[in-house]
């Protein structure tokens, strides 16, 4: 594929695109919060207590990352309370219980620190491959950065399936975003491109999830073959300009393989 300069308007569109993703985040780490009482009319100084308490668990949670990262995965209440400085009563004050708490640490981690980089690789003026490469770069190494706010945060035990679901939706999007506005303009049938992003995402998320637990390969490795993955799947699509009609009425054999060549 030729190399394409990313406009200005599409750089902003995309980052436009994350922010409305997160706030899909945002209200499910609002909806973690005590309740307030039903039927009470807002006043300035509700308001005001309101925004307090969500700086307060913003505080809290950013203590309980801090946490994990120097005392591992597994800390428990006692300990992250300890560490921050606080009692536990406190803690349980703003978190109804560890999963709450787990739920909140797996959205800040998102919104602060993965979000903003594949972002902003995705709106890079470079060519598709290079963006094609970075992007999965940025995941893998964003993730092996952190092994145990990982292990954390995607905890069997304490980990919110919604929550999981909301931050694989919201990187999609941003993907398929980034499809569209790369594609669209080369005269393609963009009717696949949700589908391809959840796929490729998917594929990714699960793949690195498996190499950090088994470590069975180098990260520079996964990253090559998670690129030739991705980067294969774009070059067919294109080939048949997204037509999954046109790609069905081919035939598909196997390509030669390169030790098929004459010497």
């Amino acid at each position: 594929m030729p190399a394409r300069h990313t406009t200005a308007a599409a750089a902003r569109a995309a980052v436009a695109a994350a922010a409305h993703a997160t706030k899909g985040l945002e209200a499910a780490l609002r909806a973690t919060a005590p309740a307030e009482a039903n039927g009470s009319k807002t006043d300035g100084r509700k308001q005001r207590w309101t925004q307090h308490k969500e700086e307060r668990r913003t505080e809290l949670v950013d203590g309980t990352l801090e946490a994990v990262r120097v005392l591992g995965a597994d800390v428990g209440m006692d300990e992250i309370a300890a560490h921050i400085g606080v009692s536990k009563t406190v803690l349980y004050r703003y978190f109804t219980d560890k999963n709450d708490l787990n739920t909140a640490a797996m959205v800040r981690f998102i919104e602060i620190t993965l979000l903003p980089r594949l972002t902003e690789t995705l709106v890079e003026d470079v060519d598709e491959f290079t963006m094609t490469r970075g992007v999965i770069s940025v995941y893998v190494q964003t993730i092996s950065d952190e092994p145990e706010i990982y292990a954390f945060v995607t905890s069997s035990n304490y980990a919110s399936p919604k929550v999981l679901a909301d931050s694989e939706k919201l990187i999609a999007q941003v993907v398929s975003y980034a499809m569209t506005d790369r594609l669209s303009d080369r005269d393609l049938d963009t009717s696949g491109f949700e589908t391809w992003a959840y796929a490729l995402v998917g594929g990714v998320q699960l793949a690195t999830h498996w190499w950090m637990v088994e470590r069975r390969l180098s990260q520079e490795a996964l990253i090559n073959h998670l690129t030739m993955l991705v980067w294969t799947s774009f070059v067919g699509i294109t080939e048949v300009g997204g037509s999954a009609e046109l790609f069905n009425a081919q035939e598909h054999p196997l390509p030669h393989f390169p030790s098929d060549a004459a010497p």
